[in-house]
């Protein structure tokens, strides 16, 4: 990465972690605040959320603009039980939603069970061990039956049940580490024939609330090629976080597979976390909408541009206030000044280039007398330095990605040099030994 970009990114991404983890540590967070479930608002966070938006030009807020009678209207026709669809009929819905309605109907079932050396085990429990080993046997055919036996059965590991008709279909068999502060996730898998619906994210949803609950806040698993894409959507990453001496000599490695690791926050309800996200969206689709349903003027198109007018101010524009616009605080003039500054650096590293000396100065007819039939446009140095400094390559306002984008540009017009300079060179060597 070159190393202007790597400065960017060295001041902006902690500017957005920063910003992410304020909202998601914040006791009162529109997102997860467990407190706000008891009150009186008819969802939690709401005024939170629109107490932080922006304000309209006369200085009140969002949730002033917004009666309270319209928040309550849109939030019973999200939760009236005759206006949903179920999840077959939302084309967004969560890949754990139906799994986690099975569960609220007492079709499936969840249990956290175990061998034990020292106590009787329920003989349920050693049926559902026998099930599970036989999920695990047909799910993962490149491991031994003989392995995957010994830690089914292994006092120290447990297994997370998912039961659907009093049999196995699913489960994740994990082992903990409290010392460590780290669990093992050894063997993950559901039956073929219950497969794509949502099984599989509703198992580990129920598993990191469970760890929550145990006070361990971080998985590690051994992941195949084929499966680094699913706990990828999980919440797990081969970036690892976890110091190596919390895990090295504890954990079982694996040839050709990737270590990942998944870091848990303790004020999440993993069970509800895909119900709570697609609420909110929801609800902000509904204030929408409502915004929209309120906007019922329609304005000409502007025609000052015909009359020979170049540009007009934003807030000329009809309508543009109405829609809640406000200006913005920074100056366009500051935004050229920029932009200005950006453009000369480029064209300066540019003209102090040992191979940029055939685009100092237009191409002489005496030497090329058609060169100009085939160049209609020309861009040498000197012509585009005098359109940047007089502004009129018009990029105002230049974004982050923008200024990205010139910066590639001039990369390669450096390298397009370099290649014609070295053709150059090599044709003149040819002359020379002719």
């Amino acid at each position: 990465m070159k190393p202007d970009r790597q400065q960017m990114f060295r001041v902006l991404l902690p500017q957005l972690l920063d910003a992410l983890e304020r909202e998601i540590f914040n006791d009162n967070s529109a997102i997860w605040g467990p407190s706000n479930t008891s009150s009186n608002e008819p969802f939690p966070g709401m005024d939170s959320i629109l107490n932080e938006q922006g304000s309209s030009k006369s200085g009140s807020s969002m949730k002033q603009c917004i009666p309270n009678e319209t928040i309550v209207k849109i939030v019973g026709s999200i939760t009236d039980p005759s206006k949903q669809v179920g999840p077959a009929g939302l084309p967004n819905s969560a890949r754990d939603e139906g799994a986690r309605l099975e569960e609220e109907k007492g079709v499936l079932r969840l249990e956290v069970i175990q061998n034990s050396l020292y106590k009787d085990v329920p003989k349920q429990h050693l049926l559902w061990l026998v099930g599970m080993q036989n999920v695990y046997v047909l799910q993962l055919p490149r491991m031994p039956k003989e392995y995957i036996a010994r830690l089914v059965f292994d006092s120290k590991h447990k297994t997370l049940c998912l039961i659907k008709n009093n049999a196995v279909i699913g489960g994740i068999c994990f082992r903990q580490f409290p010392s460590q502060e780290f669990t093992e996730v050894v063997f993950h898998a559901v039956s073929s024939n219950e497969q794509v619906k949502g099984y599989g994210t509703h198992l580990m949803n129920h598993l990191k609330d469970y760890h929550v609950q145990c006070g361990i806040y971080h998985f590690l698993t051994y992941a195949d090629q084929y499966a680094i894409g699913y706990f990828k959507k999980q919440g797990f990453t081969d970036n690892i976080s976890l110091p190596k001496h919390k895990y090295e000599g504890y954990i079982k490695d694996y040839e050709g597979a990737t270590l990942m690791q998944c870091t848990l926050n303790p004020k999440i309800c993993y069970k509800q976390l895909s119900k709570v996200i697609k609420r909110q969206k929801e609800i902000v689709q509904g204030l929408v909408e409502w915004k929209q349903s309120k906007i019922n003027k329609v304005y000409p198109g502007l025609t000052c541009f015909k009359k020979g007018v170049s540009r007009i101010p934003i807030e000329n524009i009809p309508g543009i206030q109405e829609s809640g616009w406000t200006p913005s605080s920074v100056k366009e003039e500051e935004h050229s000044n920029v932009n200005q500054k950006h453009f000369l650096h480029i064209w300066n590293r540019l003209k102090a280039h040992n191979s940029a000396w055939p685009f100092l100065e237009p191409v002489k007819t005496e030497i090329a007398p058609d060169y100009y039939q085939y160049i209609k446009y020309l861009q040498i140095y000197k012509l585009s330095v005098r359109k940047s400094v007089r502004g009129t390559t018009r990029l105002r306002k230049c974004s982050l990605r923008m200024l990205i984008e010139y910066s590639i540009i001039a990369e390669c017009i450096m390298i397009l040099i370099l290649s014609i300079t070295s053709m150059l060179e090599i044709f003149r060597n040819s002359l020379s030994v002719n």
